[in-house]
């Protein structure tokens, strides 16, 4: 790709939370043509998210939070029913994920399988997401969960039957791409 992106020059337009950039450059269309660019990315960090699920009571654990941007959007509540996730901070993504379901869920896995890495809107974010599954019983319950306070996180977990869940995608309950990529895979693989 080199040989068409030249030219490019990238500026920070802000840094907080995540950073927005604006990035210049000259793209060399499939014609031959080149043409002027200027796009702003987004970018704060990979994450990881993971499906918790239990093939023997055949539920799935969720979780329910606020969301500004959805409310934003004309969410009515910005409330999303999602699956655990989180940023990497420096970890790998097992190590986070891990560590992500026992601070939203309280559950402490061992053992979880990654399934695939995919971004989630490459027209605007650099955010690539690591999806995993894993399963949960009882046994693996060590404290309440429900987020970090230092983190001002407000989480409401989820325990369902996985076909209630499912049901969810449909009635639009459940709108959030990683979530309903998560179930979907579940249900394709018979997970539970």
């Amino acid at each position: 790709m080199e040989n068409r992106i030249k030219n490019r020059v990238s500026k920070t337009v802000h840094k907080g939370w995540a950073t927005l950039s604006e990035i210049t450059f000259d793209y060399k269309m499939t014609t031959g043509n080149w043409v002027s660019k200027k796009r702003e990315s987004y970018n704060r960090g990979d994450g990881a998210t993971i499906l918790l699920y239990n093939k023997e009571k055949q539920t799935v654990i969720l979780v329910k939070q606020f969301r500004i941007s959805a409310f934003l959007n004309e969410d009515k509540t910005g409330f999303i029913i999602e699956t655990c996730a989180g940023m990497l901070d420096k970890d790998d993504p097992k190590t986070c994920v891990i560590r992500e379901v026992e601070e939203e869920t309280g559950y402490r896995l061992k053992e979880v399988k990654k399934i695939m890495e995919a971004y989630s809107s490459p027209g605007a974010l650099t955010e690539k997401l690591y999806y995993f599954v894993g399963e949960y019983s009882e046994g693996m319950k060590v404290s309440e969960g429900g987020g970090l306070e230092s983190e001002k996180e407000d989480i409401e977990i989820l325990e369902m039957p996985f076909k209630k869940a499912l049901h969810k995608i449909e009635t639009g309950e459940i709108n959030d791409a990683k979530t309903i990529i998560l179930l979907q895979y579940a249900q394709i693989n018979n997970l539970v």
